[in-house]
């Protein structure tokens, strides 16, 4: 302790000289820049509070430090003390120091040379440096610079704090004692009890009465039902990462099997159509009627395969500036001729007049949803089709008059293959769904319809489903 004390003691001193050494060339330097191009310098009054400024910028970053310009004849020239901490800006030269400060300079100015003295008080040491000036300064003008570097407490206070620290750590290490005794009955009873269990099912400790213990065995206890709590998470977690491998395997199996039916596929229509062309039977005929379902069925597995391929593969979505009017209309357009087929009526609605999305995928998911709402909606009804930005989310809305969303379906309406009509496939609103994570976004069941009659979208009674993007500034996009 007591070579820490002398160590920490010369360290503080040591880096003050060497800050006081810094500060006197900064001080230097300064004057030197003050009377640049002047070969004598003048007695002013006006040069001499000028000086005051000179001290004062260059001890300006030197915490602690006070200082000046000395001149033998004269005295103190210029004096500042930049960080004073006092109620107001130090001025006068410090009167105790005075007499120091007055002999460190003459002996600076007698020897030509750098002179550093150090006092050493029982509360602080005192430091101070000089060195002259050189060129046109005064005869006998030098620069000095002062800190005090505050002395550690006294060795003999530390002996009394430790003596002190001794006694008591004496009382606590009985107190300690005493204590442990009690706790080590407590711990027992715990240890047995955790021994009698299965560490995969803790169980609930009962309290002991000690208030710091107790604490301890309450976080216990939550800590036991937070880890059952895990424990079925992670097996939740387990079961679905299972049935995702499954279902990813079933993937790569259906994508591999749908590139292989695609061939047969063309071959078949290809005949068909050629015996059809090449038939004169009459249209009514059962050849040319067998022909024709034979067509439709084919067509209707070319669909199933297309779909199932692209729920397979990956999307990477290009987004870029889109005219949303534009492409609303485009996309109604596509859907007309289906919607005319089931005197199903179209209508476009939206606040949004331009937004940045992949175009492409948007039209894949919007396409499948806006066919989902035709096949739904009964003749005479209205399938609406709206876009616009809410909050930083553009929002597509499809929405239809139709009977809603069965209860049944609501759970797993996502998922692949889960369909209410006995010819769907099952894939048009998984298909959506994967067009809107490819972009960062989600594909939401808003009102299911049916008994709760959803009123959004431009459409009354039936469902309504949103395809919600991430919104981006279109002024910072390329027009498409």
């Amino acid at each position: 302790m007591v070579a820490l004390y002398r160590s920490s003691t010369a360290a503080r001193t040591a880096e003050a000289e060497i800050g006081l050494a810094h500060a006197a060339e900064r001080l230097v330097g300064a004057y030197a820049f003050y009377v640049t191009g002047l070969s004598q310098v003048p007695d002013d009054p006006r040069f001499l509070r000028g000086l005051d400024d000179v001290v004062r910028a260059a001890l300006a970053g030197a915490e602690g430090v006070e200082g000046g310009i000395w001149q033998q004849s004269r005295g103190s020239l210029a004096y500042a003390f930049p960080t004073y901490e006092g109620s107001g800006a130090k001025t006068d030269l410090p009167a105790a120091e005075s007499a120091t400060i007055a002999a460190i300079n003459a002996e600076a100015a007698s020897a030509r040379a750098p002179v550093t003295r150090r006092d050493i008080g029982r509360r602080q040491t005192l430091l101070l440096y000089a060195r002259p000036l050189p060129g046109a300064a005064p005869a006998g003008a030098s620069v000095w610079v002062m800190t005090r570097v505050e002395a550690t407490p006294a060795f003999a206070r530390l002996q009394m704090a430790l003596t002190a620290l001794l006694l008591l750590v004496l009382l606590l290490s009985l107190w300690l004692w005493r204590l442990a005794r009690g706790f080590g009955r407590h711990v027992g009873r715990i240890e047995a009890a955790l021994r009698a269990h299965d560490i995969a099912d803790l169980p609930v400790l009962p309290a002991t009465g000690e208030r710091d213990l107790d604490r301890i065995l309450a976080a216990l206890n939550e800590a036991g039902a937070r880890l059952a709590r895990a424990r079925e998470e992670a097996a939740a977690l387990a079961r679905r990462a299972t049935e995702a491998e499954r279902l990813a395997a079933l993937g790569r199996v259906a994508a591999g099997i749908a590139h292989e039916i695609r061939n047969p596929l063309a071959v078949m229509r290809l005949k068909a159509e050629n015996a059809l062309a090449c038939d004169p039977a009459p249209e009514t005929s059962r050849a040319r009627g067998a022909l024709a379902a034979i067509l439709g069925q084919i067509a209707r597995l070319d669909r199933l395969v297309g779909e199932i391929l692209g729920l397979t593969q990956r999307h990477e979505p290009h987004p870029r500036r889109v005219d949303l009017g534009r492409f609303l209309a485009a996309l109604l357009t596509e859907q007309s001729e289906i919607a005319a087929r089931a005197s199903v009526r179209l209508q476009q609605q939206g606040s949004a007049s331009c937004a940045v999305f992949d175009p492409a995928l948007t039209r894949r998911a919007l396409a499948a949803l806006i066919d989902n709402a035709i096949r739904h909606t009964p003749p005479g009804g209205c399938v609406g089709l709206r876009a616009d930005r809410e909050a930083e989310t553009l929002v597509f809305r499809v929405a239809d008059t139709g009977p809603g969303i069965a209860e049944d379906l609501r759970a797993t309406l996502f998922e692949p293959f889960v369909t209410g009509r006995p010819e769907g496939t099952g894939l048009g609103l998984a298909i959506a769904r994967e067009m809107a994570t490819a972009q960062g976004g989600v594909l939401a069941l808003l009102d299911p319809g049916g008994a709760q009659g959803g009123t959004q979208g431009g459409a009354q009674g039936g469902a309504v489903f949103a395809l919600v993007l991430p919104w981006h500034d279109p002024a910072t996009w390329p027009e498409s």
